[in-house]
């Protein structure tokens, strides 16, 4: 009975030492495809919206592998990225490449944040000391504030992660930065590789957690690499979303709505600078991507209908159709949005706008051939207007409008406010025009 027992004892014992390693190990993540994603700039809203656009265009079991060389960025950015990261149902790789790469200050604080870091020989990870206006914080813009909330954002991470957080403290205390050996050696990355093909044998039967679940990692025979590039949009944004470029754009569209609030009449310069405002808005994230699209659309629309009204000779139209074009990139990704629009579809709605600008201007210029002077084309000559304000005494013009445009003029008759009137003669010189009250029949 005791031999009897033991044995039933020994079963058990071995049933539950047995079944307890499979238990810690989890379910095995099997992945298909590999999406492969590259940052190559510095860490903007182009960045965030490149990411969050991409991630939900990969399948559900693939790996994203995200090829990383950038200097930093913004901090409020990466925030944003890190949570993105945080929420997916997917595991995700950073890969510092190609050699002579980096993963400085924003890069590193991203890579902290992934399930597994890779780098490749003769790159670096690190010296992400937060810096504001190209110049170190000081203890007045809450140096150790901002340090210290960095810190405490990385140790949580690395110890979700299962990695060691000091050398993570290290590079944002002390602007430290790591080799690829380095970080090896301190087991804060998972592998060094080369090249993409070698990531199943780096990484295959490494435990992670993923949304509070421990996984294993596993891969096909032959997973697919597949590239997720950014759209055509995203590369736009990349480049306008640079803080030097956005600084400038909202400069010189302050600077225009300026010059047309001192010589209002035409929305020329208005409209451009609208736009202007609405990209650097964007660049700043003081304007939501999806809602400054929008909002470049509608100016668009209104600035094809004023030319309609307004005599710009297609100005009007070639900036109503530049902020159409720009707002459809931003808002309408193409294939695999939420909301998104073939690109076939948006060349040939564009094309279609732009052959009707085509054909206007083709006939201002046969318009133009059929003056006698064609110095005189651009001039109001003939055309009908209406009295916008009188002259307090004989020193002063009337004002008035005519084809969209403010000119000063004289009048042998009296004219009252809001008078239709006939432009007969213009003073090149002075740029003043001679007008006299239509007669209505």
């Amino acid at each position: 009975m005791s031999m009897m027992r033991r044995t039933t004892l020994q079963k058990i014992l071995l049933f539950v030492f047995g079944l307890l390693p499979l238990v810690a190990i989890g379910k095995t993540f099997q992945v298909k495809e590999i999406g492969l994603l590259t940052i190559d700039s510095a860490i903007t809203p182009a960045t965030f919206d490149y990411l969050d656009y991409q991630f939900k265009n990969i399948p559900s079991d693939s790996l994203i592998l995200i090829k990383i060389n950038t200097p930093g960025g913004l901090i409020s950015t990466t925030k944003d990225i890190i949570s993105l990261i945080g929420s997916q149902t997917k595991p995700i790789v950073v890969w510092v490449t190609p050699e002579g790469a980096s993963a400085a200050s924003a890069g590193a604080l991203i890579a902290s944040s992934a399930h597994f870091i890779l780098m490749n020989e003769g790159t670096s990870l690190g010296a992400a000391t937060p810096v504001g206006l190209g110049k170190d914080l000081s203890e007045k813009d809450g140096r150790a504030k901002t340090l210290n909330d960095l810190k405490a954002m990385v140790r949580s991470l690395c110890e979700l992660r299962g990695r060691p957080s000091a050398p993570f403290e290290e590079m944002i205390e002390t602007a430290k930065s790591f080799t690829s050996l380095e970080a090896k050696k301190l087991s804060i990355i998972d592998g060094i590789m080369i090249h993409e093909g070698k990531i199943t044998d780096l990484l295959r039967s490494k435990h992670f957690s993923l949304q509070g679940e421990d996984f294993t990692l596993d891969f096909e025979a032959s997973p697919v690499i597949k590239e997720y590039a950014p759209t055509l949009g995203q590369k736009i944004l990349s480049v306008l979303a640079d803080p030097s470029v956005a600084y400038f754009l909202f400069l010189l569209g302050l600077a225009l709505i300026y010059f047309e609030l001192q010589a209002p009449g035409g929305y020329i310069a208005g409209g451009i600078g609208l736009k202007l405002i609405i990209l650097a808005a964007i660049a700043f994230q003081v304007l939501p991507l999806n809602w400054g699209a929008l909002v470049l659309i509608v100016i668009g629309v209104i600035l094809l209908i004023l030319e309609i009204h307004i005599t710009s000779y297609g100005l009007l139209a070639i900036g109503g159709l530049a902020a159409f074009i720009a707002g459809s990139l931003f808002l309408f990704h193409g294939e695999g949005g939420f909301i998104s629009i073939d690109y076939p579809v948006l060349i040939s709605t564009l094309l279609g706008i732009g052959f009707a600008l085509a054909i206007i201007v083709w006939y201002v210029l046969r318009e133009k051939k059929k003056q006698p002077h064609h110095e005189n084309f651009f001039l109001p000559l003939g055309s009908t207007g209406v009295v916008l304000n009188c002259p307090m005494d004989s020193l002063s013009f009337y004002q008035i409008k005519v084809r969209g445009e403010i000119w000063r003029a004289t009048s042998q008759e009296h004219l009252k406010l809001h008078d239709d009137v006939i432009v007969t003669l213009i003073d090149k010189e002075k740029l003043i025009a001679t007008i006299k009250k239509v007669t209505k029949e």
